[in-house]
């Protein structure tokens, strides 16, 4: 689950010098944000916030947001319009492609005086016969909706209708409910169904039943005639065939669906625990693998270049040296590069990873030195050559 943290809202206001506290301009888009929580506490000088295609079921702790202008919650999980009294810079309002269903919930936007624009595409009640009349006559300030300019004599027209339209309303939106009571409990029983296939996926690793028989054990003499007719029964034997995960895969998204909160959920849910399952397959074969051998079990030196480096090794016979010129990233820190030299070979650890080199003459570490390059960034390392006795 997203939450709404004070460090992903530093992360997020780089252009305000990752303070919070003045932020007027806030995006946390596609965040996987299922609580709308905070934001109304620590960035009250916010005038547009983005909080579009996450999971938010419901629009809460926005009411501080006094100067807040424009609020984009589309493609979210939200059922109801409510809690936004106190907002009351608000001038445009984007709940597409939501949930809902409750369309007289819009009358607590009377309060918001300045709010000239409110989207409402993509939700059910936008399906609702009088859905257009019923908005434009109960929100009197409003002046477009779902980008469509409203009209004098279309307003007039609608409150003249009003009461006949709200009647409609109230009809859709009982059936509605009804509807959307019946999705939940459906929802609420697949989830109770999966969490006891889970529980029996547990019980069966515990268990180890992948495979299992059933056989009937007693103290009975095996050379009675009882104890013969028993064993001549056969023995029940039962296999679990376990699926691929590209089979759980491609069952879930065929499986059929409706579009409701809670199908959004559990979409979010399967990746989710699909990228967890990625990154534990990942992490395990990183365990997995032996580490790079560098010196065999007989004390042979190995040539290894895990970094994959460009490097030059000269031997500088008039100066008595060997010099290696290893071509370092050229912004990498100095620290994250750790340097050993032996007398036939020489290790360069780069964040981590393994270049070796056996030297082509025996030199001496002591006077050996280490310097990067000032304007390639290049570590070049200067050995002496060992004077033969």
């Amino acid at each position: 689950m997203g939450r709404i943290t004070e460090d992903l809202i530093r992360r997020n206001a780089e252009h305000n010098e990752s303070q919070i506290f003045s932020l007027e301009e806030l995006s946390l888009h596609q965040q996987e944000i299922e609580k709308l929580e905070h934001i109304d506490k620590w960035c009250q000088d916010l005038k547009i916030l983005y909080l579009q295609n996450n999971l938010i079921a419901k629009i809460e702790n926005v009411s501080r947001l006094k100067k807040l202008q424009y609020l984009n919650l589309a493609l979210n999980n939200i059922e109801k319009i409510e809690n936004l009294e106190g907002c009351e810079e608000l001038e445009k309002l984007d709940l597409t492609v939501n949930f809902v269903g409750e369309l007289s919930s819009i009358k607590i936007l009377r309060h918001n005086l300045n709010l000239k624009e409110i989207f409402l595409m993509g939700n059910p009640c936008a399906d609702f016969e009088g859905y257009r009349e019923f908005v434009v006559a109960t929100l009197h300030h409003l002046q477009r909706l779902d980008g469509k300019e409203i009209e004098r004599s279309e307003r007039l027209k609608a409150l003249q209708n009003f009461p006949v339209i709200e009647q409609k309303i109230r009809e859709q939106e009982k059936a509605y409910f009804l509807k959307r009571s019946k999705e939940k409990e459906e929802a609420e029983r697949k989830i109770h169904e999966e969490e006891e296939k889970e529980k029996q996926k547990e019980n069966a690793k515990f268990l180890d039943f992948d495979k299992y028989s059933y056989k009937d054990i007693d103290n009975t003499d095996p050379s009675s005639p009882l104890q013969k007719k028993e064993n001549q029964q056969p023995v029940i034997e039962k296999k679990v065939n376990k699926k691929t995960p590209e089979e759980l895969n491609k069952e879930f998204w065929e499986k059929p669906t409706l579009f409701t909160p809670e199908s959004r959920l559990e979409t979010h849910r399967f990746l989710e625990k699909q990228r967890k399952e990625k990154k534990k397959l990942s992490d395990k074969k990183k365990t997995q693998n032996p580490p790079r051998t560098l010196i065999t079990a007989d004390g042979r030196v190995l040539n290894v270049n895990e970094p994959k480096l460009n490097f030059s090794l000269k031997d500088d016979e008039e100066n008595n040296q060997i010099v290696l010129d290893l071509a370092v990233y050229r912004f990498m820190d100095s620290s994250l590069i750790d340097v050993d030299v032996q007398p036939t070979y020489v290790r360069v650890m780069v964040k981590g990873k393994a270049f070796q080199l056996i030297l082509p003459a025996v030199v001496k570490p002591d006077s050996s030195s280490a310097k990067r390059s000032q304007t390639t960034g290049h570590l070049v390392i200067t050995m002496p050559k060992k004077q033969p006795n």
